[in-house]
């Protein structure tokens, strides 16, 4: 019996010519599921994180509109006579249950958890929650750090629970100091649960962490007073010393950071997609949701590609029909390169139609502003009129009498001219200013002196002070304050704010305005205060709002603190309000430094 030997080679290679092919055809539908379910992943993933994002730009709004509710009934509490009274003569039973009372009345009309009163070593005198068993009444919380902050800067603000009540909640503080020296601190007491319910009403994992990673507030309860890392035995000791979490263990808390990677866990264990932005200075807010829907897309869109090409695949080898296949993609080709080419156009008509939407927008906005500028000069139209007419009238007369001076007194004719040349200055300076403030800014940000601009913007209102009969009172440092603004533009918010404090005490008996430069940390304060009849509770809110305003017959377009507070946005800074009703009013235009100022 003898064997073909070419039979023996074709035994051994087939095998091998089969799992070539196979390989080839294998390989391409790992590939393209691979290729599939990382587009599916990164696609559901970017959803994910775009929902986490709108949730916390709603949640961070919400937590900062609760606080600011609160945020100055401390101040304003401290105005009152009954608080002051307290103050000084704590020993008095009738002074402390008048104190006690009013507290409860305010805490009840606010909506707040608590308010009280405490001396400057922290000993609590007077409590909303007087008449009952878990009243602060007697007790010293002087090593809370709220109570150290407002003794040193003014304010402070906490988040701890209450060692009293046991119920935790936001502690905002603020220090009264009477005139014979005696201090105070007013705190309110915000409980945020309505937050936490809305959260888990809504199933959103949403928590809010402290500086040290400790969640304090969550729409999870499983999350409460968990740290994100580890702590330190340094924080350890802090909150232990600062009572902050009492009654809960933090210590031998589980941190809800896992892993090297750091991911967060639900209640089943599952794996959980997290985002996080910054709320003030210390406080940091999370988002988080289930990854397993980017799980499932993925192997979803990664099983039918597969799939899909698999089948393609097969029916190429069924078909056989290289010429037809080839066809198909030279069209799917030109079809694809058309849509690209008419895409390309689109792409750009729109990015040309949003420059052109743009440089409207701004040209609507600098005619607005100079429409404003406009507006603020008609209202001191009767004022510069008679600024100018006045020095005109004085003219005449002194050129009269040097004219008839040249004849009898000729020594006399010199002092005349002088004086006649003196009211001519006067008016050039007054149009000087005028002209400037009237012109139209190129909308550049340059180096601003703001004092110089506070200096302008005084000689522009003073026709209309010396009309209503104030003499607005500048009171700056004596050095320079360099802001990164436009000069006219910074002139225009404070003449705005100026002429609103001189038609607020227009007709008042003690009337006065001020224009006050501060620095305060890294920002500049311009602040004009009044002691006219102040703003409405229910106006203040609505102020900076275009087209409103509070006065009868007003000259302005009601768009001057709406105006302003776009500009002062524009340089980064912002508008403060603060007023009492029937006190006055002070407006603050807050800028930041371009360096700190030098003493």
């Amino acid at each position: 019996m003898t064997h073909d030997p070419g039979q023996t080679r074709s035994a051994r290679q087939g095998p091998r010519a089969w799992r070539a092919p196979a390989l080839l055809t294998v390989l391409p539908v790992i590939a393209v599921a691979l290729i599939a379910g990382a587009l599916a992943w990164r696609s559901t993933v970017a959803e994910i994180d775009a929902r986490l994002d709108q949730s916390l730009i709603l949640s961070l709004r919400a937590l900062e509109t609760e606080i600011d509710r609160f945020r100055y009934l401390p101040k304003v509490t401290g105005e009152d006579a009954r608080v002051q009274a307290a103050i000084r003569d704590p020993q008095d039973p009738a002074t402390i249950d008048a104190a006690n009372r009013y507290l409860q009345r305010v805490t009840r009309l606010a909506g707040a958890s608590h308010l009280y009163l405490m001396d400057a070593a922290g000993q609590t005198l007077a409590a909303s929650n007087w008449d009952v068993d878990e009243s602060f009444v007697g007790n010293n919380y002087s090593f809370r750090p709220y109570f150290r902050e407002a003794i040193t800067t003014g304010v402070g603000a906490f988040y701890a629970i209450g060692v009293t009540t046991g119920t935790p909640g936001y502690f905002l503080a603020a220090r009264i100091d009477l005139a014979d020296g005696k201090q105070g601190v007013v705190v309110v007491k915000v409980v945020l649960d309505a937050l936490e319910q809305a959260w888990t009403a809504a199933d959103q994992a949403i928590a809010v962490a402290d500086v040290d990673g400790i969640v304090f507030l969550s729409g999870e309860p499983a999350w409460r007073y968990r740290p994100l890392d580890p702590l330190s035995p340094e924080a350890l000791e802090r909150l232990g010393a600062q009572r902050t979490y009492f009654g809960a263990e933090v210590n031998a808390a589980e941190p809800l950071l896992q892993g090297a990677a750091g991911w967060i866990f639900d209640g089943t264990g599952a794996r959980m997609r997290t985002r996080g932005a910054p709320f003030s200075d210390e406080w940091r807010m999370l988002a988080a949701a289930p990854v397993l829907p980017a799980v499932l897309a993925a192997l979803g869109w990664g099983g039918g590609a597969a799939l899909a090409w698999g089948l393609g695949i097969g029916l190429a080898k069924i078909q056989r029909q290289r010429r037809q296949l080839v066809a198909l993609r030279l069209r799917q080709s030109d079809l694809l390169e058309r849509k690209v080419t008419e895409r390309t156009r689109m792409l750009a008509r729109e990015i040309e139609a949003r420059r052109q939407t743009e440089a409207e927008l701004r040209a609507a906005q600098e005619t607005l502003i100079h429409s404003e500028k406009m507006a603020a000069l008609g209202r001191m139209s009767a004022a510069i009129v008679h600024e100018v007419s006045q020095p005109l009238a004085a003219m005449e007369a002194t050129l009269a009498a040097a004219e008839i001076s040249l004849e009898r007194a000729p020594e006399r004719t010199g002092a005349r001219i002088e004086t006649a040349r003196n009211l001519i200055r006067r008016m050039q300076r007054t149009i000087k200013h005028l002209k400037s403030f009237s012109r139209k800014e190129s909308g550049q940000l340059e180096e601003v002196d703001a004092l110089g601009a506070a200096q302008n913007a005084l000689e522009l209102v003073q026709p209309r002070a010396r009309a209503v009969g104030v003499e607005p009172v500048l009171q700056a440092p004596d050095r320079m304050l360099r802001v990164k603004a436009g000069r006219v533009r910074l002139e225009m918010v404070l003449v705005n704010l100026l002429l609103n404090a001189l038609d607020a005490v227009e007709g008042r008996a003690g009337a006065a305005v001020a224009l006050t430069l501060t620095v305060q940390g890294d920002d500049l304060r311009l602040t004009v205060s009044d002691t006219g009849p102040g703003i409405a509770a229910e106006d203040l809110p609505r102020v900076t709002e275009p087209f409103f305003s509070t006065k009868a017959n007003s000259e302005g377009l009601g768009l001057g603190l709406a105006i302003s507070q776009a500009i002062l946005s524009e340089f980064h800074g912002r508008l403060d309000i603060e007023t009492t009703p029937g006190h006055g009013t002070r407006m603050t235009a807050v800028l930041p430094l371009l360096e700190k100022a030098q003493a």
